[in-house]
């Protein structure tokens, strides 16, 4: 079962095989019709499809040459100039083996270094010829504005829900795991619109067996269920002090949750209570103050439950009128 990550036993080996991202594969198939493509800017957040973009893209320019003329570097583990400056240069210096032009792919971009940065952008200009660069990012802005310009910018969004079930359920079929409807709805609400969340979820959880269930999902992620966390709140806005103590306890010690994935549960769920606006924006403004109290290294306990006693403040606001 788990002597292969499925992330990468699944992934799609061909543009039209990537899911949610439509308008981008579009685009990208139209410089495999032309056999040429200018240098690329993938940004978006993470487990979208970038890096499986990348991959496809190369397989159908290039068949089975593809690995001779694609170098695949990560560059928040080698960031630094001396790595744009030998490997890097060495590679894209060279011509491609039944092609125009190699593709170098630099994942996580956005990790390089400034110097790094200008010493790429030289390269970019001096080998075009015979090279191509695709650059992937969580975050253009951190990239500099001479190698944005140089590029055709793509923007991955996160996954719908509808693409992220689709994947998952094709997977199960293909491993033989039999998924409750509850299990694929914990899945998409874990994965967030992140794809290789949701797959590495899922092998997790086969690891118990071959019936799956939401208890089994929210286990193997250690997370609470959305309806949990929505009591806390709830029972807080009420006045329940003490009850909504004892399940904020009782979530850390059953799930192993540390405060900063109960504080972004609480901000999540918050978002979804049937109270006014204006109350919605005060629990976000405490939810954000605690969050960085937290951050900063205070007492997780202690801030959840001083934020739990502002949720109390908040909730007899509401009941004054305050917020209508």
């Amino acid at each position: 079962m788990l002597d292969t990550i499925w992330v990468e036993k699944y992934r799609p080996k061909k543009l039209d095989e990537i899911v949610g991202q439509e308008e981008v594969v579009k685009r990208l198939k139209g410089y495999v019709e032309n056999r040429n493509l200018p240098n690329l800017l993938f940004a978006g957040p993470p487990g979208t499809g970038k890096t499986t973009a990348a991959l496809a893209l190369a397989r159908e320019l290039y068949g089975r040459e593809w690995r001779a003329n694609f170098l695949e570097l990560n560059a928040s583990d080698e960031r630094g100039i001396d790595v744009v400056r030998t490997k890097i240069k060495d590679f894209a210096r060279t011509m491609a083996i039944g092609g125009a032009f190699k593709i170098v792919f630099l994942d996580e971009a956005d990790a390089l270094t400034k110097d790094a940065q200008h010493a790429l952008r030289r390269i970019m200009e001096m080998y075009a010829s015979t090279c191509r660069f695709i650059l992937s990012c969580n975050y253009s802005s951190k990239i500099i504005e001479p190698i944005q310009s140089r590029c055709a910018l793509f923007r991955f969004k996160p996954l719908d829900d509808e693409a992220v079930k689709k994947r998952i359920m094709y997977i199960a079929e293909k491993e033989g795991l039999k998924l409750t409807e509850d299990a694929v709805k914990a899945i998409i609400y874990i994965a967030e619109g992140d794809l290789r969340k949701a797959i590495n979820t899922l092998q997790s959880a086969a690891a118990f067996g071959k019936e799956i269930d939401a208890d089994t999902i929210y286990k193997v992620v250690a997370r609470a269920r959305p309806e949990e966390v929505k009591e806390i709140i709830l029972n807080a806005l009420k006045g329940n002090f003490i009850q909504a103590r004892d399940k904020l306890r009782e979530l850390m010690i059953n799930y192993g949750m540390s405060g900063e994935d109960i504080i972004s549960q609480l901000h999540r769920e918050s978002l979804g209570l049937k109270i006014p606006e204006r109350a919605k924006v005060a629990l976000v403004d405490v939810i954000g103050e605690y969050d960085f109290r937290i951050r900063e290294g205070s007492n997780e306990l202690i801030q959840l439950e001083a934020l739990l006693a502002q949720f109390l403040r908040i909730g007899r606001e509401i009941k004054e009128g305050k917020y209508d």
